[in-house]
């Protein structure tokens, strides 16, 4: 019987800190306050310097990097075809956690090879009447520090790429 090791991968604490979020604290018992991935010091990565403070003695808060919608002309070549969508991933059928454990690594490895637009296909939801989970879970994802360095923009797919229940994702340029 092999040991497991004592720390947890990049993807496993993102994870883990998505579910332990969801989950709600028995009676009589109060939640836990869970720190944000992002502000958890990471031992592969330098930390960032302290902005300097002003002549007030107040420091400036760095700007944020936020995903915005997509441009109308970076969306009209992209539906038409005169964008080419470098990759795709399919995430039909998966529970919560397996799709954003799987968006989450093809993000980051398509971010690394320079790939710029991706489709990811979510699905249009039960046909219930109610909207998928992942239809509703991608874009909030998208939007959170997980996802901010490898994110610049999304929207929602043209009807020959899956409509509403598909996303193009524009990344950000990877840093040389």
């Amino acid at each position: 019987m092999t040991r497991r090791p004592d720390k947890l991968s990049e993807d496993d604490r993102v994870l883990w800190n998505l579910v332990a979020r969801t989950a709600k604290p028995l009676k009589g018992k109060f939640a836990v306050d869970i720190p944000d991935i992002a502000a958890e010091a990471r031992p592969n990565q330098p930390q960032p310097a302290q902005p300097a403070a002003n002549a007030a003695g107040t420091a400036k808060p760095k700007a944020q990097q936020v995903t915005h919608r997509l441009d109308e002309p970076t969306l009209d070549k992209l539906s038409k075809g005169r964008l080419p969508i470098e990759g795709r991933v399919d995430l039909h059928g998966m529970t919560q956690d397996e799709a954003y454990s799987l968006l989450f690594s093809f993000l980051h490895r398509a971010h690394a090879g320079g790939v710029r637009y991706v489709l990811v296909i979510t699905g249009k939801g039960s046909s219930s009447g109610g909207d998928g989970v992942l239809r509703r879970a991608v874009p909030a994802w998208l939007s959170t520090p997980a996802f901010r360095p490898l994110v610049s923009s999304h929207d929602h797919a043209a009807r020959n790429h899956g409509g509403s229940g598909a996303l193009y994702i524009r990344l950000r340029r990877a840093r040389l």
